[in-house]
């Protein structure tokens, strides 16, 4: 059996089958990470700028569609006001909280649109509470940058022993209505692109959409895999056959009879 395993017409079929399997099995593999990759969220078409009270409303939900989007806003700045939030590092997506202790503050200072609402802007970031850069700008701006949603309160784990006063953990709006006493405040808030006057900028990433699961990729991946289970059956069947073969022309030998 094993002079007919490693015969040289055998040794050729079981290196193309090593072939065969090994591109079957990468191709599979090839296809299952196309599939796997499109379900992942992906960036969106960035659309033009819009008037961010066209977005962001008064007591009213925040649209998924409205998370990153680019706005607008002309206003004047209302420094009585600002706020910092504190445990936070120079970007959106990163945690806060205790994770980020000590490590700088989003300035949050509220806008005041024509109508005379209030619009919470994250101006930009600073490594101290009482760094100079957070002076507010005086007089009629005009506003760049991203819409975010509002944050849950209890989105970060807050310090035990609380905050001084002017600090939040969060920009929740809920938040901001109970500080902001009597005024109109918008859901959401703006990350200022570019940052306002000194201060550091906060990143913040553009839209995403969810992704869509191609599921002919999955389908093709199975149908490799199904080749290569296929590949070793013909294998085993066409060795199968050259051991019989041969063991069958062996007991029809007188040569080999006699030397057994």
């Amino acid at each position: 059996m094993l002079r007919t395993l490693f015969s040289p017409r055998l040794i050729g079929l079981h290196l193309l089958t090593i072939g065969v399997l090994t591109a079957f099995i990468l191709l599979g593999r090839w296809q299952l990470g196309v599939f796997q990759d499109s379900g992942k969220p992906h960036a969106a078409t960035d659309p033009a700028p819009v008037a961010v009270d066209g977005l962001a409303k008064v007591g009213a939900g925040f649209e998924n569609a409205a998370v990153g989007r680019k706005v607008t806003a002309q206003g004047v700045y209302d420094g009585g006001r600002q706020l910092l939030v504190a445990d936070r590092r120079p970007s959106v997506d990163t945690p806060g909280g205790n994770v980020a202790r000590d490590e700088g503050f989003w300035v949050l200072t509220p806008l005041r649109l024509a109508d005379g609402t209030l619009m919470p802007v994250v101006r930009g970031w600073v490594a101290s509470a009482g760094d100079a850069g957070a002076a507010v700008p005086a007089g009629n701006v005009n506003v760049s940058g991203r819409l975010r949603p509002p944050q849950g309160t209890d989105s970060v784990q807050r310090r035990a022993e609380g905050l001084p006063a002017g600090q939040v953990q969060t920009v929740s709006t809920g938040e901001l209505i109970n500080l902001w006493k009597g005024e109109k405040v918008r859901n959401g808030f703006v990350v200022a692109q570019p940052a306002s006057g000194a201060l550091a900028p906060v990143s913040v990433a553009p839209p995403v959409v969810g992704g869509t699961f191609t599921w002919r990729n999955a389908a093709y991946a199975a149908n490799w895999w199904i080749f290569a289970g296929f590949a070793v059956f013909m294998w085993f069947h066409f060795v199968r056959d050259a051991v019989r073969g041969d063991r069958g022309r062996a007991r029809q030998s007188p040569e080999m009879v006699l030397e057994g």
